[in-house]
């Protein structure tokens, strides 16, 4: 069971706080990876909350290999994100401030695949032409526009 689910047995419903890692994907045509979240049905970035005992880099590797079935040689630090504008509330009713630790996948390799069932399917968009996105997606990819991609 994740930390973060153990925690809630606590907590409830009431907001946390709640780090994680976030991979920007690009592919050759600097298209990013996206998936469509299987909670909200709207577009998200590959990531995922950091487990008890991990590095943010082991949290990267996991999440990228979980949600998309990719591997990478190494992540680059673009950025940690936090405050009231990646604040999220699930549908359960969960809610949590999220700080992101921002990467982006270097070296990637393997084919886009679903490996849990927090998605319902990966696609490449450009981001001239993006479809609705999560809003802490949203806030990422407008902060890293026209820097990385």
């Amino acid at each position: 069971m994740s930390y973060i689910s153990e925690l809630r047995k606590y907590v409830g419903h009431q907001a946390i706080i709640n780090i994680g890692a976030t991979i920007i994907v690009a592919n050759d045509k600097n298209e990013l990876l996206l998936n469509l979240r299987s909670d909200t049905g709207t577009w998200g970035i590959i990531g995922g909350g950091l487990e008890l005992g991990e590095s943010i880099e082991e949290t990267a590797a996991r999440e990228l290999w979980e949600e998309a079935g990719l591997k990478a040689e190494r992540f680059e630090l673009l950025d940690v994100l936090s405050g009231k504008e990646l604040f999220f509330r699930y549908p359960n009713g969960d809610e949590t401030y999220t700080v992101i630790v921002l990467y982006k996948a270097v070296g990637v390799s393997g084919v886009p695949r679903i490996n849990d069932d927090e998605s319902s399917r990966l696609e490449y968009f450009s981001v001239n032409a993006l479809p609705e996105l999560e809003n802490r997606a949203e806030y990422v990819i407008n902060r890293i526009k026209g820097k990385i991609i």
